[in-house]
């Protein structure tokens, strides 16, 4: 397994700490009252860029030498980690190329543009985007920046899980969304160099299972569909952070589409803050596996906030 030092995650955190935001830990009374649990929302959806992958991308800059950053950065996404890399070459001054598949959010497509960054559109499996990948790298010899499956990556997002144990020490358990693996990678490796006693939980929609399924059997699973309102969720682990996951995360979460859209919509109208699908999946989790939590202190990663508000509103 690839598990890198406590200094290796102090590090990066001090070398992100230019770019990003320390995010703010709400609480609500009525979440714990309903859960029987006592709930801290680690609220990335306040972070740049309005995600938590603003830590992963950043990171990932910081490690490039001057002759890479010279040719630029190239990276798949469906959103939030393509505005991540679109806001960190723009604050750096780098090219990137963001190949995007076709039905992404347009609200992260707008955004992607908005941060400057060239947009390549793609087919909607994983095989078309890394097609599209692979060309721009032939052609144009930038430097691949994977959203999740990248050490650097994983180090930058572990400083969220860093400052939520901090700030709130002794927590029982962290629940974190898992799409790609690169977020669940390093809380656990977070909770596991600073808060030993603390259990990290994955949530996941029960329609894109691959991670609980991966954890069950030992190897890497995948989905032959991706369908879910949580369009940050829809990827698959990768052989660097799955086996960080395998040892390290306890169990995984799932959640029915429903009890997404309820969670969702729960956060909008009694906390008032927007947070998008794929953070309502670990909102949900704790509010279906309540019995399972019953007494403990509990944190949630808020993975991000960046939700088409008006094409949610028609689907939900």
């Amino acid at each position: 397994m690839i598990l890198s030092s406590k200094q290796d995650l102090l590090d990066a955190r001090g070398r992100i700490s230019h770019m990003v935001h320390k995010t703010p830990v709400l609480t609500s009374s009525t979440l714990n009252e309903m859960t029987g649990a006592e709930v801290f929302l680690k609220c990335e959806n306040f972070q740049r860029m309005g995600a938590y992958k603003m830590r992963g991308a950043s990171h990932a800059f910081s490690r490039l030498s001057d002759e890479q950053l010279a040719k630029g950065v190239v990276t798949h996404s469906s959103g939030n980690f393509a505005q991540a890399i679109a806001l960190a070459a723009r604050i750096k001054g780098v090219k990137a190329v963001i190949v995007m598949p076709e039905n992404s959010p347009a609200v992260k497509i707008e955004a992607v543009r908005g941060y400057g960054a060239e947009i390549i559109f793609s087919g909607p499996r994983p095989v078309d985007r890394e097609e599209a990948v692979h060309a721009v790298i032939n052609e144009r010899g930038m430097t691949f920046i994977h959203p999740s499956n990248d050490l650097q990556v994983i180090l930058g997002n572990s400083s969220c899980a860093q400052e939520l144990i901090e700030e709130i020490p002794g927590l029982d358990i962290i629940i974190a969304p898992v799409g790609g693996g690169g977020l669940l990678a390093g809380t656990a490796l977070a909770a596991h160099w600073f808060s030993p006693s603390t259990a990290v939980w994955a949530a996941e929609p029960g329609n894109v299972d691959d991670a609980y399924r991966s954890l069950q059997s030992g190897k890497i699973e995948t989905n032959e569909r991706a369908d879910t309102i949580a369009d940050g969720l829809r990827t698959n682990l990768g052989d660097i952070n799955f086996p960080i996951i395998y040892e390290l995360v306890s169990k995984v979460l799932l959640v029915s589409e429903e009890e997404i859209i309820s969670a969702m919509w729960w956060v909008w109208e009694r906390m008032k803050i927007i947070i998008e699908p794929s953070s309502a999946v670990a909102v949900a989790a704790v509010i279906r596996y309540q019995d399972q939590l019953k007494g403990k202190r509990v944190g949630i990663i808020i993975s991000g906030g960046n939700a088409d508000v008006r094409q949610l509103a028609v689907r939900s």
